[in-house]
């Protein structure tokens, strides 16, 4: 007779091997396009809102990344009367390390903080959108070698952030 450590060994590791099958079949994450701010993702077919919100969480988290705000653009919208479907929100998130680096430098850059990352629906299918600080620069005049290079890591670790809640990790 299996103890109930037992059965809960092999439950964890039945789960474990399920999500390493998840992640591994999901599809690579597209290339970045130069020539716009939008990187977007869509969410791998099984995954829920509720795994990608949690991945998102716990990603930042680990990223030290703060989310001090959330604007559920959606529900603001269906107050109004209007017909939108699904799921519409943007999360904005914050690295004070490296945002320092860029507004001390450009106190102007601002105006592009916090991080944001949209949660969208269209045509019933998730994803997720993210402002990219890399592109944001571009409108900073002559933008030091600091700024560019934390610019540059923000949008990296937040592609990665993405990539992990696009696929519900955690």
């Amino acid at each position: 007779m299996m103890t109930t450590m037992k059965i809960r060994n092999v439950l964890c590791g039945t789960l474990l091997a399920c999500w390493a099958w998840i992640a591994a079949a999901a599809e690579p994450l597209p290339p970045v396009d130069p020539d716009t701010p939008i990187y977007e993702v869509k969410v791998e077919p099984g995954v829920t809102y509720e795994d990608v919100v949690l991945s998102l969480k716990v990603a930042a988290e680990g990223k030290n990344f703060v989310s001090p705000a959330t604007f559920s653009v959606g529900d603001h919208i269906r107050q109004r009367g209007l017909p939108l479907q699904g799921v519409m929100e943007v999360r904005a998130y914050c690295n004070l390390g490296l945002g320092a680096e860029i507004v001390l430098d450009h106190p102007e850059f601002a105006v592009f903080a916090p991080c944001r990352i949209a949660i969208y629906e269209r045509a019933g299918q998730l994803y997720l959108g993210l402002d990219r600080p890399g592109f944001d620069l571009k409108y900073i005049k002559n933008p030091t070698e600091r700024a560019k290079k934390a610019a540059q890591e923000l949008e990296d670790t937040l592609i990665w952030i993405l990539d992990k809640a696009r696929k519900g990790e955690i």
